[in-house]
């Protein structure tokens, strides 16, 4: 008995080591939040795991893509972006990852960021010839626009957007207004969300413009139509994306690269904490139905990430060993 005691006692004492060790490794931490709800999601997620299931201490900051990263390039601080859009920022990302200042971890997002015009799936299950933006034109009556029923609607973001500019150059390229459609403005995100629930609800057409991971496209069963070309870099920047482009010509929206960004220091410092950003990452699909039910729920991004830990143990469980997963789960 004093043999099984001793041993038990051994045991223990390993595993209060090993746990203070993984404290000790990562210490204090600060994570970007930033404004849009994959990224506030993924801020609270990743403060959940490193400090339930590493003991590190975290603390949130505002964040935002351009601030940011300036403020980890310039300042070391803070220590890691969760979910850094990239494409804004490449250049001067490569520069600062080669002289050694910050590194690309994961993509945090494995489809990328998705931006393309969409129209709801019952529609395209009922209509199955429609596959590309220039089938869909072909058939103005499918998406009617409410303030003239023999018009087709191409809906647009709003006003300031960046999507605004490059909807409104595929309307052109596409010679849409002569085939009987017209291009709606919205006003707001909610506007804009608006009137995809208002077509499911209705169960009427609907065409135009929209983006994932977001909350809209977990709760409505969306298709994104091919424009039927490859998408054209030198093109995009030469006019697609330039407001007023006199001869925009069709191209396809770039998937965006979105990756998790940490500094040098968390790097060579937070030993466990770098080990588990190396692995997580998460398809658009699943981060909308968390914002779908964030949505319905009025639910925190604190509370998305409690209840993405609830719902899909099968994914999560697979960034982490099984001694950290257990005590997510306990603090759950």
């Amino acid at each position: 008995m004093t043999r099984l005691l001793s041993f038990a006692a051994l045991a223990i004492g390993l595993s209060a080591g090993a746990a203070c060790a993984e404290a000790a490794d990562c210490g204090d931490l600060t994570i970007a939040e930033m404004t849009w709800g994959s990224a506030g999601l993924a801020a609270h997620l990743d403060k959940i795991v490193l400090e339930e299931g590493y003991g590190c201490q975290v603390t949130l900051v505002p964040g935002d893509t351009m601030p940011t990263f300036t403020s980890m390039n310039e300042r070391g601080e803070p220590d890691l972006a969760p979910e850094m859009w990239v494409d804004g920022v490449r250049t001067a990302l490569e520069k600062a990852a080669s002289e050694g200042r910050l590194i690309q971890t994961v993509a945090l997002l494995s489809d990328g960021g998705v931006e393309g015009w969409w129209i709801p799936k019952f529609l395209a299950d009922a209509n199955p010839k429609i596959r590309t933006v220039q089938d869909a034109l072909k058939y103005p009556d499918l998406f009617p626009a409410s303030d003239n029923g023999r018009k087709g609607a191409i809906t647009n973001c709003p006003t300031g957007w960046n999507c605004h500019v490059t909807t409104e150059n595929l309307y052109r390229a596409l010679n849409a207004e002569e085939r009987g459609f017209q291009l709606v403005q919205t006003r707001s995100a909610a506007e804009l969300d608006g009137s995809i629930a208002k077509a499911f609800e209705e169960k009427t057409g609907w065409l135009g413009y929209y983006w994932a991971p977001t909350a809209t496209l977990g709760k409505y069963d969306m298709v994104k139509l091919s424009f039927n070309v490859p998408h054209d870099n030198m093109e995009w920047n030469r006019c697609t994306a330039i407001p007023g482009c006199e001869h925009p010509k069709a191209n396809a929206y770039p998937v965006s690269d979105v990756q998790t960004v940490v500094t040098r220091r968390f790097a060579d410092e937070a030993g466990v904490a770098m080990e588990y950003v190396q692995t997580r990452t998460w398809d658009n699909q699943t981060v909308g139905k968390v914002l779908a039910w964030m949505d319905e729920e009025q639910a925190t991004s604190e509370d998305g990430a409690k209840y993405f830990l609830r719902t899909y143990p099968d994914i999560w469980t697979k960034w982490v060993p099984p001694h950290v997963a257990k005590k997510i789960k306990a603090s759950l």
